[in-house]
């Protein structure tokens, strides 16, 4: 399947790489509307000229294309999704959908109208820590849930568009823990309320600190406190979690995840103790493929037989939904329902 890329520096040029090593993807065509970027990939990948375009609508003009993937900052989502989506292609648009709710919730429904596939690259489902953490819940190992915690400290030292968001803890990155949840629990939230703050040393224009509260439909709770700027004892990205069932709880820690199981209560002469079983690491299932190379193959695979992706524009608005009430319970100080 040839594919037309929009935007091949900063995360374009991660997804060069995922897309270069794909038995099933390659390029038709390249859009970069930076010319000192477009040379420096020319060097480094050694891309044909030619096929770099300064406009999307320059590629397709030029060259034949099965779908788009569009890499641009948030902000050039929608547009340039449209051309695409005008052009009969199925694209792969980088989260968040768009930068802002109206922008998103307008292209989720102008994709519905054309008919033609928009998926957005949550690729932080497809890791085999998020599977196993799922398998594990799809198979009711704790029980009913009641709770969830988030922990999310990490520092990149960014360039580009996120170092002038207003919220790029939440927007840009807590988005990927917003959408393990719903996917986790199967479920959306419908009460958010959310504070943010920007420490001192922080290297961000806006909050890169939060910590947000959730009730989901199905009752579970949630707590994610996170940080762009801690000073130490960074998390890995996937965070650490922790999940409270009626019959036990597991953890992610490190990527490791250890499950323990209440085993009932002891009578010690009137003073009443929890019996816990051993602390159990459970292994991780197998991917042949995981995080974007697994969305690249999920999306090569709706393209080509027709099937629907699990992360579709329309699906993901639910997570867009669940950042943005976010961003406006912490800009309004208010508990934001659904």
């Amino acid at each position: 399947m040839k594919v037309i890329q929009v935007g091949i520096g900063g995360m374009g040029d991660f997804w060069l790489n995922i897309v270069n090593r794909s038995p099933e993807v390659e390029y038709a065509a390249y859009v970069e509307t930076n010319a000192d970027i477009a040379q420096q990939q020319i060097a480094k990948y050694n891309l044909d000229p030619a096929l770099i375009f300064p406009t999307l609508e320059d590629a397709l003009a030029t060259v034949k294309a099965a779908a788009v993937i569009n890499v641009t900052p948030p902000q050039f989502h929608k547009p340039i999704s449209i051309i695409a989506l005008d052009a009969k292609l199925p694209v792969l648009c980088e989260k968040p959908l768009s930068g802002t709710r109206a922008d998103a919730e307008a292209l989720a429904e102008y994709a519905e109208r054309s008919g033609v596939l928009l998926m957005v690259a949550q690729n932080y489902r497809y890791s085999a820590v998020a599977q196993t953490v799922k398998k594990m819940l799809t198979a009711g190992e704790l029980g009913a849930l009641t709770a969830v915690s988030v922990n999310f400290y990490k520092a990149p030292r960014s360039v580009g568009f996120r170092d002038s968001m207003p919220q790029p803890l939440i927007i840009d990155m807590a988005i990927h823990h917003f959408d393990m949840l719903r996917y986790f629990l199967d479920s959306n939230p419908v009460e958010i309320f959310a504070r943010t703050w920007n420490p001192a040393w922080s290297w961000f224009k806006g909050d890169a600190s939060a910590t947000v509260w959730a009730a989901f439909a199905n009752g579970v709770k949630m707590n994610y406190t996170g940080s762009w700027v801690t000073q130490g004892q960074e998390t890995p990205w996937n965070a650490h979690w922790r999940f409270e069932g009626e019959r036990g709880v597991m953890t992610v820690e490190y990527d490791t995840i250890s499950l323990q199981r209440a085993n009932g209560v002891e009578d010690d002469g009137g003073s009443y103790h929890q019996i816990y079983g051993d602390k159990l690491q459970i292994p991780l299932v197998t991917m042949d493929r995981q995080a974007q190379d697994y969305l690249l193959y999920e999306f090569y695979q709706a393209v080509t037989t027709g099937t629907s992706p699990a992360t579709t524009a329309q699906d993901n608005l639910n997570t867009l939904h669940f950042v943005f009430d976010a961003v406006e319970s912490a800009e309004s100080g208010q508990v934001i329902k659904r």
